[in-house]
This record gives structure tokens, sequence and C-alpha cells, in this order.
């Protein structure tokens, strides 16, 4: 069974620091604490810096003493996660688990691994076959990934930048409204009209 006195005290140590470390975790529904929502910032001098992945995380009845399952809900582009499904190749989240660590040291090892790729051993072999063959197309590819996929850009941002494009910004608040902020949606919808 779950402890879940530990993994409230987990969930307060992840969010008190996000500025500094990055991670974040909350409960994915209203009050299951046994699936779960995790945030990594994307590593400074990476493809992935100024990327907000999401992690889904589930932990089994038998966590802590089973490591927690995690998979990227956000696309990424790299060696050891998987571009299709997001699994995640990571020792500590299989046979390297130990009570010992957290979510927090997990989500950390995660971060890492992204400043750290191992194409060695890959989960995603045509990735790992891009780095260790044509490193420049992977950096490429894996930097558009993290703008297409993981950047999350405000309202006011994409107000100023359609803006800029010549629509009028109360034409561009309303597009934007009606599609939920998505910019390109809202750049359709301008156009149309």
């Amino acid at each position: 069974m779950v402890d879940f006195g530990r993994v409230q005290k987990e969930l307060q140590e992840c969010n008190k620091d996000f500025e500094v470390s990055g991670i974040k975790v909350s409960p994915k529904g209203d009050t299951n604490l046994s699936h779960l929502l995790g945030t990594i910032t994307g590593p400074v001098g990476t493809p992935y810096e100024g990327g907000t992945f999401k992690i889904d995380i589930t932990l089994p009845d038998g966590y802590p003493f089973e490591p927690p399952k995690m998979r990227f809900a956000t696309k990424v582009w790299h060696p050891n996660i998987s571009s299709q499904s997001g699994a995640i190749c990571l020792d500590i989240l299989k046979d390297q688990w130990s009570p010992a660590l957290t979510l927090k040291t997990a989500l950390l090892s995660v971060q890492a691994l992204l400043s750290a790729p191992e194409p060695d051993d890959p989960q995603d072999a045509v990735v790992a076959q891009q780095y260790l063959k044509d490193y420049q197309t992977f950096v490429g590819t894996a930097h558009y990934w993290t703008n297409a996929f993981a950047r999350t850009y405000g309202v006011e941002e994409n107000v100023q930048k359609l803006v800029e494009m010549g629509f009028s910004e109360a034409l561009v608040r309303s597009a934007l409204e009606s599609v939920g902020g998505d910019e390109n949606l809202a750049l359709e919808k301008l156009c149309s009209s």
C-alpha cells in the first residue's frame, strides 16, 4: 500500500524551491495521490533550455519500495526518452531504485538525463542514431521539439506577436479567447475573417 503520508511530505519538498530546482509535483486528479503530474524545466545550455516538461507519474502499491512509474507527457526528442510514448530509460526508475530516493530525486535525475544523454543505452534508437551520427541535426531537432511542445507563452506575448503582424488588439484578443489561447488557431481565424 502506498505510504500517502510520505507522498504528502514529498509533494511539499518538491514544491518548496521551484524557482531554484525547476521541479514541481501535484496530484493529477482532485485527491488521488497515486497519480501525479511532475514538471521539470529544461536545463540551461541544452536544446531543452526554456522548455517546461510535464511528467506523468504513477505510484505503484509498493511505493516507496518500488520505483514510481514515470513517462514524459510532453513530447521530447532525446535518445533515452521514447519520442512516441514518452517512456524513460533511466536506471533509478528500474533496478537501481531505493526507498531512500524520493520523487524529487527521481525528477532531478530525469532533468539531469536531459543534460547528459546516454545514446549507447537508448530508449529511442532513431534519436540515438541521430545523436551519434549527426549531432547538429539532433540538437536542431531537439530544440525545435522544445519550442513546439514544451514552451508556454503567456497570453500577452501571443497578443503582442499577433498585433505586430498588423491585426488590431481587440480582434486579436477576441480571436485568442475564442480558441482557448492557441496562437496558431487564432492566426488562422484572423486570416480567414
